[in-house]
């Protein structure tokens, strides 16, 4: 609860609340705000608070149900305070006030107020179906009737990351600044800031399906309610699946819209048609440059933050690389000098770790970019989510178009691979030969099927090349070889 003097200014109140002290039957007042709810002692008035644990499994599971029921009932009280209290004492002061204008305020909070009646729909659901000992018989149906209308959030999850860099963006006008913290130093917040408020409504949607299984865990197997909560959990895990996908498309569209390009040659309509963004993140590149990557659904993109007028974009860096033409190679700690200054020449200590290379099949637009992660395993999940995006274009490509391709040079770096480079282990990405049936033991890595290349005739070509040999490895399992370009 935030107060205002006549000059403007914010007061934060001081506001008591009581608490029950057992030991002795008075109230206290916390010494400090806490980020836990403190509720008075309420009188037993459910069947539930009666309960102790005994031997008997059918009593206590009866027990263990209520008390499932009673957390559901708990979170949707507990959530139509939080969207009050957001709307309240952060969003209304801060239009009162013209800390905000009106419109910065509807992009940042949405229809958060046409959310509490829904919730307030079930709880008057568990309320009626509730008998005056506390208990429930069946919560199912209610449930399987009430849960569709969670699709409303479709809209305010796809709007939370604009709103959270609009959020950002206000946090450097020192009003916004200091009303923010006013409100986090006062005991209503909870020690939360406002975007914690904002937030709640999504981590509360991803609980369902838990309290659900809970629900059902304490449930007898014969009990009528059992097949209704089973649907029930469908229902749910339906409805996240397509807000996660409503939030993918416009996450994608926010940073389509915030590409620059440098040439109008760099404009790709792949780009434009995305509608899945796969991975994103910053990267940096040989010279030990900063770069933000994006892999959209059909295209790899490289780029530069840059910030103008306050207003974040990111210009593109270099020809983007459709993802049917990108070949992806994965190299050993030290196998790359980065940094390329005139120390690291004489020393050991820039040799790279969490290391790949992306380049193009096609050797004519003679781009190869060498990106280094921050620890090995953000350099997996890139590898990982790469090699499932080339994977379908590979398995429909032939392994002779493979054949003869030129060692291709970094772009715009300060060094290049030196001749001893060439000898530097690979492992590349390909396509696989070998007979249906069988699969190599990292097949199935981030959901997509991938194979090490084996072809003998693919391999006498390499061989002819000079700088270049093979080095096989006999899987045990099958028998299979697999190939490391050296």
């Amino acid at each position: 609860m935030v107060a205002h003097d006549e000059i403007g200014g914010l007061l934060p109140i001081k506001r008591t609340i009581r608490v029950l002290d057992v030991n002795n039957q008075s109230f206290r007042e916390p010494e400090e705000p806490s980020n836990k709810r403190v509720r008075p002692l309420a009188r037993v008035t459910s069947l539930a608070n009666l309960i102790s644990p005994v031997r008997n499994g059918a009593v206590r599971r009866f027990g263990q149900t209520i008390q499932a029921i009673y957390e559901m009932s708990r979170g949707e009280q507990d959530l139509i305070e939080d969207l009050k209290l957001a709307r309240k004492a952060y969003h209304d002061p801060m239009l009162k006030l013209s800390i905000m204008s009106e419109e910065e305020l509807t992009h940042i909070f949405g229809d958060l107020d046409s959310y509490i009646p829904l919730h307030e729909d079930l709880l008057a659901r568990i309320a009626e179906a509730t008998k005056p000992d506390g208990t429930v018989e069946q919560i199912g149906h209610i449930l399987v009737n009430w849960l569709p209308g969670l699709n409303a959030y479709k809209g305010y999850c796809s709007n939370q990351l604009a709103a959270k860099a609009l959020l950002d963006q206000k946090k450097q006008d020192p009003r916004v600044q200091d009303f923010l913290q006013r409100c986090l130093e006062s005991p209503f917040s909870r020690k939360l800031d406002l975007w914690s408020f904002l937030d709640i409504p999504r981590s509360r949607l991803v609980k369902y399906p838990l309290l659900l299984r809970e629900i059902i865990r304490h449930t007898p197997n014969d009990h009528p309610d059992v097949q209704l909560l089973e649907d029930a959990i469908l229902i749910i895990q339906g409805v996240l699946s397509d807000i996660n996908l409503k939030k993918g498309e416009s996450e994608c569209q926010y940073y389509i819209d915030k590409l620059e390009y440098l040439d109008e040659k760099q404009r790709d309509p792949r780009i434009e048609a995305s509608r899945a963004l796969l991975c994103h993140g910053e990267l940096r590149n040989k010279s030990g440059h900063k770069l933000y990557v994006f892999l959209f659904q059909d295209i790899l993109v490289l780029t530069r933050p840059v910030t103008r007028n306050e207003r974040h974009s990111y210009q593109v860096y270099r020809q983007p690389i459709p993802v049917q033409e990108l070949v992806l190679e994965d190299l050993q700690d030290g196998d790359v000098r980065m940094g390329g200054s005139f120390r690291g020449a004489f020393s050991n200590s820039d040799k790279a770790k969490n290391i790949f290379r992306v380049r193009f099949q096609d050797p004519c637009p003679g781009q190869s970019h060498t990106l280094q992660a921050n620890d090995v395993f953000h350099k997996q999940q890139w590898f990982n989510c790469i090699r499932a995006a080339v994977a379908p274009f590979q398995q429909a490509a032939s392994p002779p178009e493979l054949q003869g391709l030129p060692e291709l040079h970094e772009e715009c770096e300060e060094n290049s691979p030196s001749a001893g480079n060439l000898h530097t282990q690979r492992r590349v990405s390909t396509v696989s030969s070998t007979p249906q049936g069988e699969v190599d033991e990292n097949a199935y890595e981030c959901g997509s099927r991938v194979r090490v290349a084996e072809d003998g005739r693919r391999g006498k070509a390499l061989q002819a090349q000079p700088g270049i040999r093979r080095v096989r490895d006999k899987a045990q399992a099958s028998g299979k070889r697999k190939e490391t370009l050296v």
